[in-house]
């Protein structure tokens, strides 16, 4: 167990209910309150959605506001997705932690609106990221937005905790819609770092030569790689098959030649890998260390030799279900989950636990959650960066090591500058910058035995190294964790490789489109079964950043519970595919923009040039009124469209109504007008949009401006998660590199000045 005696409480809703589960998935406590009718889950996908969700926690049914006010004032954590922020139950209660997700936030001129995961992925911009460039925007499935929420809203929640060590509970606000557009890896800094708005991507990746290319039995996710070796070696194995075409030529060597006309290469490439079944194909790729994958569905997962040999797969109502994102504590799996009957613990109503007692507001201004907690930071790109982002945002010293001789690759990226002309400054690329705002930066060449002992030495000082290299490098740099445990009992290792240090395939080369592929995420990301179209960004690197995020605060929070650090070993592919939701007790197939329980939800084309509104009718009521605004008040006593059931089996009638409507409006007036009637809708921004046009986004000072020492001022997204007492936020931009070298070693690894002139004269700080 993480901590036992702290109660957690879920007012559940679609947008909590995945914090509840990753909190069960750490060993607290958490008790589901149900209405007299039980949660609504219980009666959607004929249960399987409440055993997905609800499985591990307990159940009451309180029959009075007064028994909700008595179980939550012994509770430690209120995980709240009511509308209203169930004021009886929380006033006067100092020790709480009240984390309220709701779709856009509790502040705000859009604090009102409806949503829900369609909705919030539209105004939260991950839909514009999706699809093919001349059809529809696309959701990613298995409500990924309202995942999102979850695992921030999970996060909240230990940051909470943390904080109350020092000072009272307090409120975590937090916004889905806010969670989402933090989540869109280039999707708004190709705006603010090249007034740029990219269009769908369709099945191409933007920024690197990846894609979904189609196998004699499914698809494969893969390309070209990120390296000349991985290139050199593709050819290698076209040229064994006859299958090279004219890339032999000298021409190709060329990266600029072959982005230039990527087209041409991937049609060779594809004309090679549609010979293959698609498992086949992947394994001889990687076999050659080239990063390509079978995009499997999420039925197939089962027989992923990975996640077998991890035991990621658990047992909930005697059926196998997903595990979690990463084994805690200290390596510990949970095999099996009960499923609660509806007010099975009705006895916790009625159990007197008094409230725990906590320190006094300090009179100085409260720090924010992870001050005092110093983090090295190894990592690079995006999943790691994304990770330590959060922890830095939140207060932590994060020090980020570096060196000319293997820098951060998105520090040389051509793209997202500022500034126009050849891009040979390593500081100041839009990319690297956003994500690795409010570190410090220290150059130290780790190739070198001087600099693995510095390494050593600042790992005796820190609380916490995260690194997201291949399975075998901390090891070959000596640093494998028994040696780290040795230098420091109390550190929080975690480790963030593509499959995890153990297993068939830990050495598996992994990009973020080839572990969505494998995690069953890309297969149902399509309009049907003969029409996918993949998850083209990074959102299995952002899924993996937050988890190991949360994998942190949850491993900080276990040591001041025994004194003990631990090692996590986070796999990327087992934590997108803990975001797959109830795929594996209830397959499913890609089903587009629409949703099994309701009818009409969709995506419909507005006035102007690809401006769209999604909607989403949750029920008959919404339904009329729905007809009413739209100017159609007959269609809701059509026989055709009284039940939802009614409306999905004659969706062209309903969709014509809806798009016939949708099409001579604005999104953005289309949506207004629908939400005046109580109706989820929103019009699908971009990033130009999200930046310039969003209200509410803008009344919660979501982008923050702050000044860079090179690249000059800009805007950063902030973070999702505002704590009303120990607040987070952007405090300074990204280090320039190695700017932060001298201080580090003299303040963390506690070198005298001659001993730092020493490895500068033998270029160890370069």
């Amino acid at each position: 167990m993480s901590n036992p005696a702290v109660r957690v409480v879920e007012l559940s809703s679609p947008f909590t209910r995945f914090a509840g589960r990753l909190l069960v998935g750490l060993g607290y406590e958490v008790v589901l309150v149900e209405p007299e009718e039980g949660d609504p889950t219980r009666r959607e996908l004929n249960g399987d959605a409440f055993v997905h969700w609800h499985a591990g926690k307990r159940s009451v049914t309180p029959a009075s506001p007064a028994e909700l006010r008595r179980l939550v004032e012994g509770a430690d954590v209120l995980l709240d997705g009511t509308p209203d922020g169930a004021p009886e139950a929380v006033a006067g209660l100092d020790h709480l932690v009240h984390v309220r997700v709701t779709p856009f936030g509790t502040v705000g001129p859009r604090s009102h609106w409806q949503g829900t995961d369609l909705v919030v992925a539209a105004l939260g911009g991950m839909l514009a990221q999706v699809g093919d460039p001349d059809g529809p925007p696309l959701r990613l499935p298995e409500n990924q937005a309202e995942q999102l929420a979850g695992v921030h809203g999970a996060i909240a929640a230990l940051l909470g905790l943390r904080a109350r060590r020092t000072g009272p509970g307090q409120l975590a606000d937090v916004s889905a819609q806010a969670c989402a557009a933090a989540a869109l890896e280039a999707g708004t800094l190709a705006y603010l770092h090249e007034d740029r708005v990219p269009g769908r991507p369709g099945r191409v990746h933007p920024l690197v030569p990846h894609g979904l290319f189609r196998a004699a039995d499914g698809y494969l996710g893969g390309g070209l790689g990120g390296s000349p070796r991985m290139w050199d070696a593709l050819l290698v194995w076209l040229r064994e098959e006859g299958a090279e075409a004219d890339l032999a030529e000298p021409r190709w060597q060329d990266p600029v030649e072959r982005k230039k006309y990527q087209e041409h290469v991937f049609e060779v490439v594809q004309d090679f890998a549609g010979r293959w079944p698609k498992a086949e194909f992947a394994e001889l790729a990687q076999s050659r260390k080239l990063p390509w994958a079978a995009v499997d569905l999420p039925h197939e997962m089962p027989g992923n030799p990975q996640l077998a040999a991890r035991d990621f797969f658990l047992r909930a109502g005697g059926r196998t279900d997903l595990g979690f994102p990463f084994a805690f504590p200290e390596g510990h799996r949970i095999k099996e989950l009960d499923v609660p009957e509806r007010g099975a613990d009705q006895r916790l109503l009625e159990e007197y636990r008094p409230a725990p007692r906590v320190p006094a507001a300090p009179a100085e201004p409260a720090r924010p959650a992870l001050h005092g907690i110093r983090v090295l930071d190894l990592t690079w790109v995006l999943a790691g960066p994304y990770c330590t982002k959060v922890l830095a945002d939140h207060g932590a010293d994060v020090i980020k090591v570096e060196s000319l001789g293997r820098p951060d690759p998105t520090r040389f990226a051509p793209f997202m500058h500022l500034s126009r002309g050849p891009h040979t400054d390593p500081n100041t690329n839009g990319y690297f910058n956003e994500v690795n705002r409010n570190k410090r930066s220290l150059a130290l060449d780790t190739r070198t035995e001087d600099g693995i002992a510095v390494l050593r030495d600042l790992i005796a000082s820190c609380d916490v190294l995260v690194e997201n290299f291949s399975a075998t490098v901390m090891t070959k740099l000596g640093l494998g964790y028994d040696t780290l445990r040795e230098i420091n009992p109390r550190l929080v290792y975690v480790s963030m490789s593509g499959m995890g240090h153990s297993g068939p395939r830990s050495g598996w080369v992994s990009y973020a489109d080839t572990v969505s592929a494998s995690s069953g995420l890309t297969g149902l990301t399509g309009w049907g079964p003969e029409d996918v179209v993949g998850v083209i960004y990074g959102h299995g690197d952002i899924v993996a950043g937050l988890q190991a995020a949360l994998a942190t605060a949850a491993a900080l929070e276990h040591r001041e519970e025994t004194g003990r650090g631990q090692h996590i070993d986070l796999s990327q592919l087992e934590a997108i595919a803990s975001h797959m939701g109830t795929s594996l007790l209830n397959p499913a197939e890609p089903a587009g923009n629409t949703d099994p329980r309701w009818s009409p939800q969709g995506v419909y084309r507005c006035l102007g040039a690809d401006r769209w509104l999604a909607v989403s009718v949750r029920d008959d009521t919404e339904w009329a009124r729905l007809c009413t605004a739209i100017g159609r008040p007959g269609l809701a006593t059509d026989e055709r469209t009284r039940t939802a059931a009614d409306r999905a089996h004659h969706a062209d009638l309903v969709d014509d109504a809806l798009a016939g409507w949708a099409r001579t409006l604005p999104a953005d007036a289309a949506a207004e007008l629908l939400q005046e009637h109580g109706i989820p809708a929103g019009a699908v921004q971009d990033g130009r949009d999200l930046v310039e046009q969003d209200p509410q986004l803008r009344a919660r000072g979501f982008y923050v401006r702050a000044e860079h020492p090179v690249a000059g001022a800009f805007l950063h997204e902030g973070p999702p998660i505002r704590l009303t007492r120990t607040p987070g936020g952007v405090r300074t931009a990204a280090p320039v590199l190695g700017a932060d070298t001298d201080d580090v070693l003299r303040e963390v690894a506690g070198l005298p000045p001659e001993r730092i002139r020493e490895l500068r004269e033998r270029e160890v700080l370069r």
